[in-house]
């Protein structure tokens, strides 16, 4: 069945599923001697959510601000809707038709909530403008507190009120900047979950800035890692997480460990033992690197084993291993919460099977087998 999700364009026209509602081409921006974001291709579609994370400084939120009109780009273009806002021409950012949500909401004390999303929309004829507000808090799920202020509001009512202050003008694209950092591990959550939930429904593109994991993981349809200004890797959260471009990305998105390792004939083995078979590396005789996630590492407790759990750290209902192997090196296993080996035990280590380790050669995964190692 094809979608028939759209969303306005940047003119008020309509933008089907598909078709681009933000675009960024070779967006480039610096400060001073110190380039931000470099060359950036990044395109987000109606109904789509993009999340873009990475660590402090690494550009995502000068992004953003790129985006929203808040920043001017040194080189490349950004078009909203297909229609050019920025790069050759310059469209303000409250002509963009482009929604913001901030960390810290920015509502407007003195105004309650009604009259805080009714702000952004003196466009629209006042008869319908009230009509627009009660639609968006009932799809936040806020009907009852329009006649609050944001003081008399909890945190995570305050970001749905500004989650629809932000949908009200029914925006081509909504940018939220690390929207749920001030709320605490389990509004979080509900929170977020609420959110996806308002943007799905009215079919809006959003691109979300994270410095959260798990966040990047659970709602976005695509992720884009940032380092250094760059895009490392963009994918869907399986790509990213199961198949990361490398070393950053892999250790960024989750937590990894690294073994020397070495593919001969399609057998990978370390020093664990054989990891796995490599399909299409036949006749390969190579060193590599081997990356093993915690939930990929199993253990067995065997006496006469060198290998030792040097650590152990609970979380409820897992409980986190770390293991020093005969020559030194670590990796980490997930156990279940009833399994808990005390440091000093000796186990025999092995992958999960069914596990898919990825292979590295020095800081880049390897898809395919270099011509060199072949026989």
């Amino acid at each position: 069945m094809t979608s028939t999700r759209s969303a306005p364009g940047a003119d008020g026209t309509t933008v089907g599923y598909g078709v681009p509602a933000l675009e960024l081409v070779g967006a480039t921006k610096s400060y001073g001697s110190h380039p931000a974001v470099c060359e950036v291709d990044l395109a987000v579609t109606a109904g789509e959510v993009v999340t873009v994370i990475g660590p402090s400084g690494c550009g995502k939120s000068t992004l953003l601000r790129l985006a929203a009109g808040l920043e001017r780009p040194d080189g490349g273009e950004v078009r909203v809707g297909g229609k050019v806002v920025a790069g050759p021409t310059w469209v303000p950012p409250e002509r963009r038709h482009v929604g913001m949500v901030f960390q810290d909401h920015a509502l407007f004390p003195h105004l309650d909530v009604a009259r805080n999303i009714a702000f952004g929309l003196d466009d629209l004829p006042r008869a319908q403008r009230a009509g627009r507000v009660a639609e968006v808090l009932e799809l936040v799920g806020l009907s009852h507190l329009g006649h609050r202020h944001p003081h008399e509001l909890s945190g995570g009512e305050q970001q749905r009120v500004a989650l629809a202050r932000a949908l009200a003008p029914r925006p081509t694209v909504v940018l939220l900047d690390e929207p749920f950092s001030s709320l605490d591990a389990n509004l979080r959550t509900q929170v977020r979950t609420q959110t996806l939930e308002a943007l799905h429904e009215t079919g809006s593109a959003a691109l979300v800035v994270t410095h959260d994991q798990t966040e990047a993981l659970s709602m976005g349809d695509r992720i884009a890692v940032l380092k250094d200004g760059v895009v490392r890797q963009i994918g869907t959260p399986s790509e990213v997480y199961e198949s990361p471009s490398g070393r950053f990305v892999a250790s960024f998105m989750g937590e990894a460990d690294f073994l020397p390792a070495h593919v001969r004939d399609a057998l990978l083995t370390c020093e664990i033992g054989v990891v796995s078979t490599v399909p299409g590396w036949g006749r390969t005789d190579l060193d590599v690197e081997v990356m093993l996630r915690p939930h990929e590492v199993a253990l067995r407790v065997e006496r006469d084993s060198t290998h030792r759990v040097e650590r152990v750290e609970y979380y409820g209902a897992f409980v986190l291993h770390h293991v020093r192997l005969a020559s030194g090196s670590t990796v980490r296993s997930w156990q279940q919460h009833d399994v808990q080996h005390a440091p000093g035990t000796p186990v025999a280590v092995s992958v999960v099977p069914g596990s898919r380790p990825v292979l590295l050669a020095g800081d880049d995964a390897l898809t395919a087998p270099p011509a060199a190692a072949r026989r």
